[in-house]
């Protein structure tokens, strides 16, 4: 008898071994309170028992598969314009999975190092912030940080890390108060001009390199700029999520293929000593961002690094230029070549010797101006001023630029932080004085001008910007040496 109980109570144990197996699953980037992408058609995807049938719903809409023989299964499906309306999304097999309050709107994925990761908490005048962060049609979701992170592999479902982790939060307080900063500005600015429902995807690690973002096939890719990285990166070290590849393995892989609008990113500062080869590696993963996605060229948005010291002596306040910011900030500038980009410049939200800047509203509003005017077409100035071109004229050199309308010393005083140079590649100081959009460059130390330099230095704050307030961007027109040359 004991042994017929035994053996019925083993048949019990393996048939629900078997239900359990066949329940249809889905990532952790579907929760309750997501936003979809509106007018899209959305990819939702999972896991089931291999040849089992899949039904999706949404609204009105419903679309059918079966997972493959690896158990996977996927399907595109018709999402409604936003309307603020909670919607259900419904996933039938051979169970249900329900998830409720899901709006349809606007999605972006916000990435990058400690200035995108630095909390809503930490920013500028952070309790009036917190306290009034109270925006139901926005939905936060945020990766988890931590030392099970890193992965060698590219994962496919972000790992378990806790009950209130990986999953999608209405704007509130409470919820907000640890949320990235810039993200939160960013997206309340869309908010409030579109008035349509905004998710915002938190993927992002404090002191992490641009590599540890990219993918392996995209760094393999090129051997010439991007073999040292690759060499680096040959014995994986677990928890540590400055390795080649690391991170977009764990925390852009698992996305894959989410429908989004498109992304911001606030990272450079841990490429700042290989700013030559940045310019190449920072256009190859958001290349490889967008071809990983199949979305096509989605924006990309970005933050032009805020001046900062990295050289000189804090506790004097005694600045020392290291040359090096320049080049980065020169490699951000160059990568809006790539189609659907867009820059925010922060020379004038600094605090020279602090690499956070506390003032991360203006930082989320910039980019949000930039989407504003480009992604939804509002008739909005997107940036400042933007170099374009020079003429030497008769011992001056004369530049031009982009978005130059009304362009102004913002403190009424003389222009700053321009310097001109001849043949003999040797920079002084010059005199700039604007003529309608352009900018006549001089000095009477130069007499044969050959380049102007603007903004050159780790700690400049010029006060060049255009009738929008909007300062303009560092740059260079030489070619002349680099101090990060050959690093890689």
């Amino acid at each position: 008898m004991k042994r017929l109980v035994c053996v019925a109570l083993a048949g019990l144990l393996a048939l629900s071994a078997s239900v359990a197996g066949a329940d249809v699953k889905l990532p952790k980037i579907f929760s309750d309170n997501m936003v979809l992408q509106q007018s899209t058609e959305a990819p939702v995807w999972g896991w089931a028992e291999p040849g089992e049938a899949i039904k999706v719903s949404l609204a009105d809409q419903s679309a059918e598969t079966k997972a493959g023989d690896d158990g996977k299964w996927l399907v595109k499906i018709a999402t409604p314009k936003a309307t603020g309306d909670a919607l259900e999304l419904k996933i039938s097999g051979q169970n249900e999975v329900v998830f409720k309050n899901v709006l349809a709107g606007e999605v972006w994925v916000c990435s990058g190092q400690s200035n995108m990761q630095m909390s809503l908490n930490s920013s500028h005048d952070a309790a009036e912030e917190v306290k009034n962060a109270n925006y139901p049609n926005i939905r936060l979701f945020t990766l988890a940080r931590g030392g099970n992170i890193p992965q060698d592999k590219p994962i496919d479902d972000l790992p378990d890390t806790g009950a209130n982790e990986h999953k999608w939060l209405a704007c509130t307080p409470d919820n907000a108060r640890d949320f990235s900063a810039v993200a939160y500005f960013f997206g309340r600015k869309l908010n409030q001009e579109l008035d349509v429902p905004v998710g915002l995807i938190s993927t992002n690690w404090g002191g992490t390199i641009c590599e540890a973002w990219t993918s392996h096939e995209a760094l393999a890719a090129d051997k010439e700029w991007f073999g040292p990285i690759l060499e680096r990166g040959q014995e994986f070290k677990p928890g540590n999520p400055n390795q080649p590849s690391v991170l977009f393995n764990a925390m852009i892989h698992p996305l894959l293929p989410y429908a989004i609008r498109g992304a911001i990113w606030y990272q450079g500062e841990s490429n700042v000593g290989r700013a030559e080869q940045y310019a190449k590696l920072f256009p190859a993963m958001i290349t490889d961002w967008r071809q990983q996605w199949g979305q096509g060229d989605f924006p990309f948005l970005f933050v032009q690094l805020a001046p900062y010291c990295y050289g000189g002596d804090k506790a004097t306040n005694t600045p020392k230029d290291t040359g090096q910011l320049a080049e980065l900030w020169e490699a951000q500038f160059k990568t809006l070549e790539l189609p659907h980009t867009g820059m925010a410049v922060t020379t004038d939200i600094t605090e020279l010797f602090d690499i956070h800047p506390r003032n991360k509203q203006d930082v989320g509003a910039r980019l949000a101006q930039w989407a504003l005017g480009t992604t939804y077409g509002k008739d909005v100035t997107i940036s400042g001023p933007l170099y374009d071109s020079m003429a030497v004229e008769a011992g001056k050199i004369r530049l031009k630029f982009k978005h130059a309308e009304g362009l102004m010393a913002k403190d009424g005083q003389d222009l700053t932080d321009f310097e001109i140079a001849g043949d003999d590649e040797k920079f002084v100081p010059a005199k700039a004085v604007i003529d309608g959009e352009t900018v006549v460059v001089s000095s009477p130390d130069v007499p044969k001008p050959v380049a102007v330099r603007f903004g050159w230095k780790d700690y400049a704050t010029p006060n060049l910007f255009n009738k929008a307030g909007l300062p303009a961007s560092p740059f260079r027109t030489d070619s002349f040496k680099m101090v990060t040359a050959g690093r890689k």
